[in-house]
């Protein structure tokens, strides 16, 4: 089988995942598509590492995809129009091979982060996903530290009031 074939393969059997992947994080199919496009094209430049790969392929991909969206939210020319709305992946890290946990945890986490508001959700995200301190974060969204510290105190009590039964049922 010609590397072609096997980038086809990949193609086929991984896009529209990648694809559904990324745009439940960003909000934005046409983004999610350029994001994939880019992981794509990666892993056509690394094609034969990852054949020689002892680890999932699928968990690769979705890696690189996860990686490639959280640099495009990073990007300063992004921040005005992701903060606090578009971004919403509550998973830091894949979990399972393939990283099909975390596009699990991702469905369970996105509802809880629609209750807060969008002031409370954009510091979470800054915080928790784009590992940022209190400080940076406060800077990107144009607020005082002590309002981010707020921000940050009241959304994870709000969290924690919703899930605190669900999770003590566990």
């Amino acid at each position: 089988m010609s590397r072609s074939d096997l980038l086809d393969t990949l193609v086929r059997e991984h896009r529209d995942g990648l694809v559904s992947y990324a745009e439940k994080m960003l909000g934005d199919h046409g983004l999610a598509e350029d994001i994939v496009q880019e992981t794509i094209i990666r892993a056509w430049r690394n094609i034969d590492r990852l054949l020689g790969m002892e680890g999932s392929v699928r968990g690769w991909l979705f890696t690189v995809t996860r990686h490639l969206v959280i640099d495009w939210v990073r990007k300063p020319h992004a921040r005005r129009e992701v903060v606090g709305v578009t971004y919403n992946d509550p998973v830091s890290g894949t979990y399972g091979t393939d990283g099909t946990e975390a596009v699990h945890d991702t469905l369970v986490a996105r509802p809880l982060l629609r209750r807060l508001s969008p002031d409370h959700r954009a510091v979470l995200v800054h915080i928790y996903l784009c590992d940022r301190s209190i400080h940076e974060t406060a800077g990107i969204l144009g607020i005082p530290a002590g309002t981010g510290k707020s921000r940050h105190h009241n959304a994870l009590r709000k969290l924690r009031s919703v899930v605190g039964p669900e999770a003590e049922a566990a």
